[in-house]
This record gives structure tokens, C-alpha cells and sequence, in this order.
């Protein structure tokens, strides 16, 4: 199985009294989404299930992608790593599966998975961990495919 974890990207800043769901992204944000998003189109599988976040920064950074997701409420950004993964069915699916979420969750899912000693990874808005598991000498590893910057794209 592979899985994807997409930050979204740079958003306006949160506010006293802002509604954190309605966040949007800001101008920059709108081009690291675009370069991510034109790198994941041509790496992503044709049927890559792609799940959501239900908060507006999110679903922009995913629609710049151009196909087809899910939002899914067990990715809003209070949700946790055992909600991720029991949605995506770590390890046992098959394929590719695209989570587009927030941080802490993300860095938290990275860190659980590849069995750091620190609580979260550092995710950078708009970044992509694209991770594999796969079985050697009947044990489950988790491995680093790769790890994507829009800013290096």
C-alpha cells in the first residue's frame, strides 16, 4: 500500500473569532497547490483514492489537482493518527490512497509510522510524504518513497 500525506497549502492566518474551517488559501498557496499538484498528476496511479479534509484550505489544495476526492470528517484538523489510518485501512489496502490533511495529524501519522522517537515530523505547508509498506522477511516496514517541497518543484 501506498500513502500519500499532502499538507495543504500556505492559507490566511487564523484570526481571534475566524472560523478556522473557512480559512482559504492565500495567492502563494494557490501556486504551491498548482506545482504540487502538476508533480502528483504525473506520479499518482489513475485509480489513486484521494480523501479530504472538510475545511476550505484543503479542498483548494486538492481541487488543484483535478480529479475526483472525498472529504472526509475523520480529517479535519482535530482529527487523529488512528482516525487516518483506520480510514485509509493502513497497511492492509491496496493501491494508492491520498490523504490531503493538517498538521499536527500528518507529521503525527509520519512519526508513528516510521517509528521515530519524536511525537510529530515537521510537514511544510504544501509538502508531500509519499510512504510504502510492504513486507520483507515477514515483517511489515514502513518505507520513505519520497518527501516533495513545492518550492523545489
Amino acid at each position: 500500500m501506498d500513502l500519500v500525506l499532502w499538507r495543504h497549502a500556505e492559507a490566511q492566518d487564523w484570526v481571534l473569532g475566524c472560523d478556522d474551517m473557512a480559512r482559504s488559501l492565500t495567492s502563494r498557496g494557490e501556486k504551491q497547490a498548482a506545482r504540487m499538484a502538476t508533480w502528483l498528476d504525473r506520479q499518482l496511479p489513475e485509480g489513486a483514492r484521494i480523501l479530504v479534509s472538510p475545511s476550505r484550505r484543503t479542498e483548494q489544495t486538492a481541487m488543484a489537482l483535478g480529479r475526483k476526492y472525498k472529504v472526509r470528517p475523520e480529517l479535519a484538523p482535530d482529527g487523529s493518527v488512528a482516525q487516518l489510518l483506520e480510514l485509509v485501512q493502513w497497511p492492509t489496502a491496496k493501491g494508492c490512497v491520498l490523504v490531503v490533511g493538517h498538521q499536527p495529524t500528518l507529521g503525527q501519522t509520519i512519526a508513528q509510522l516510521l517509528g521515530l522517537n519524536a511525537n510529530e515530523c515537521a510537514v511544510k505547508k504544501g509538502a508531500v510524504w509519499w510512504l510504502r509498506n510492504r513486507e520483507r522477511e515477514a515483517h511489515s516496514q514502513t518505507v520513505v518513497v519520497t518527501v516533495q517541497s513545492p518550492e523545489v518543484l
